[in-house]
C-alpha cells in the first residue's frame, strides 16, 4: 500500500511538473508573437486623377521619274499630340483635352518653300457637377480655345528668288474663346451633349491686316478693332464609337448663337470628324474633315462661304497613360 501511494504520488508530482513547463511554454510562445512586428497591410490611395498622351507623326513622299502624266515630286510630313487629364471623385469632375497639330508639304515646283499643310490648337476644360448619384445630368462650365501656331499664306509667287504670298492667318489671327455655363446630358461613356444659354465668345485677330476678314468693327479712323465679343448660347454634341478598338469613330459639333445679332440662328458652326483604323500595334491611318461656318469671315471677297478641309494619313502613333487595365 505505501509503494501505491509512493507511486501516485511520484505520478501526481510529474504531471504537475509538466503541466507549469506547458504552461511556461505556452506563455513564451504567446510573448514571443505579441514582440513580432507585424506585417502592415498596404492601402492604395484612391486615383482620382486619368491622363493620357497620344503622340503622332506621319510621312507621305511621292517621287516620279518619266513620268508621261506630268506631276511633281512631293514630301509630306505631319506631327501631333492629343492629350487629356481628367479628375473625378464623388459628383464632381473636371475633363481637360489639348490637340496640337503641324504639317509642311514640299513640292519640286516650288523649291526652298515650305507650305503649311495642317495647324491647330484646340484647347477644351470643362468642369462638371452631377445633379444626383445616378443622374445623368451634370451643371457645367466649359472653355474653350482654337487657333493656330503660324503664318498662312496662298497664292505664291516667286520674285527675285524668294516665295511672296498672301497673308490669310496666323498666332492669335483668329482666335476663337469661349466660356460658357449651362448644362450636360451623358446618358453612357460614348456620347453627350452639353448646352449652354449663357455664353461669352470673343474672337480676337491680332494682325491688322486680317482684322476686316475676320469681321472685326470698323472704328472711324479706317482700321478695325482687335477683338469682338459676342453673347449668346452654345450646344455642343461629343460621340466616340469604338469597334473592337480598331475602328473608332470620333465627331464633334459645337453651334453657337448670338443673342446680340441675328439670335436664334447658328451664327457659327464647327464640326470635326476622325474615323481611325489601327493597323498594327504603333500604326494606324486615320482620315480626318473639318467644318467651319462663320456668316462675318469673308473668303476671297465673300462672305458666309462654308469652310471644309480634309486630310488622310498613315501615322505612327506612341501613346503615354496612367490608366489601370
Amino acid at each position: 500500500m505505501k509503494r501505491i501511494t509512493a507511486l501516485l504520488a511520484a505520478i501526481a508530482c510529474c504531471a504537475v511538473s509538466y503541466a507549469q513547463d506547458a504552461q511556461s511554454a505556452a506563455a513564451a510562445a504567446a510573448a514571443a508573437l505579441t514582440q513580432a512586428p507585424q506585417e502592415e497591410v498596404k492601402v492604395e490611395k484612391p486615383t482620382y486623377w486619368t491622363t493620357t498622351a497620344a503622340f503622332r507623326i506621319g510621312f507621305d513622299q511621292t517621287g516620279l521619274w518619266n513620268w508621261a502624266a506630268g506631276g511633281y515630286n512631293t514630301i509630306s510630313l505631319a506631327t501631333g499630340v492629343n492629350a487629356s487629364a481628367n479628375y473625378a471623385k464623388d459628383l464632381v469632375s473636371w475633363a481637360n483635352s489639348l490637340k496640337l497639330d503641324y504639317g509642311f508639304l514640299w513640292s519640286a515646283d516650288k523649291k526652298n518653300l515650305l507650305q503649311k499643310n495642317m495647324d491647330q490648337i484646340y484647347l477644351e476644360s470643362k468642369l462638371a457637377y452631377k445633379t444626383g448619384k445616378d443622374s445623368k445630368w451634370n451643371y457645367t462650365a466649359s472653355l474653350g480655345f482654337r487657333s493656330q501656331f503660324t503664318d498662312s499664306y496662298v497664292d505664291y509667287v516667286e520674285k527675285d528668288g524668294k516665295w511672296q504670298g498672301t497673308l490669310k492667318s496666323g498666332f492669335l489671327a483668329p482666335a476663337y474663346t469661349d466660356l460658357g455655363f449651362g448644362m450636360e446630358w451623358k446618358p453612357n461613356g460614348w456620347f453627350n451633349m452639353n448646352l449652354a444659354p449663357v455664353t461669352g465668345s470673343v474672337t480676337i485677330v491680332t494682325n491688322p491686316e486680317l482684322r476686316a476678314t475676320y469681321g472685326m468693327k470698323a472704328l472711324e479712323d479706317g482700321s478695325y478693332k482687335s477683338a469682338l465679343f459676342q453673347f449668346g448660347a452654345q450646344l455642343k454634341v461629343n460621340a466616340k464609337v469604338s469597334i473592337n478598338d480598331v475602328f473608332v469613330y470620333d465627331t464633334q459639333v459645337v453651334l453657337f448663337t448670338n443673342y446680340l445679332d441675328h439670335p436664334f440662328a447658328w451664327n457659327r458652326v464647327n464640326w470635326d470628324n476622325r474615323v481611325t483604323w489601327k493597323i498594327a500595334k504603333f500604326f494606324n491611318i486615320a482620315f480626318n474633315t473639318w467644318l467651319i461656318y462663320d456668316p462675318i469671315v469673308t473668303i476671297d471677297g465673300v462672305m458666309s462661304k462654308t469652310q471644309f478641309k480634309e486630310f488622310l494619313q498613315l501615322s505612327f502613333i506612341y501613346t503615354l497613360s496612367n490608366k489601370k487595365k
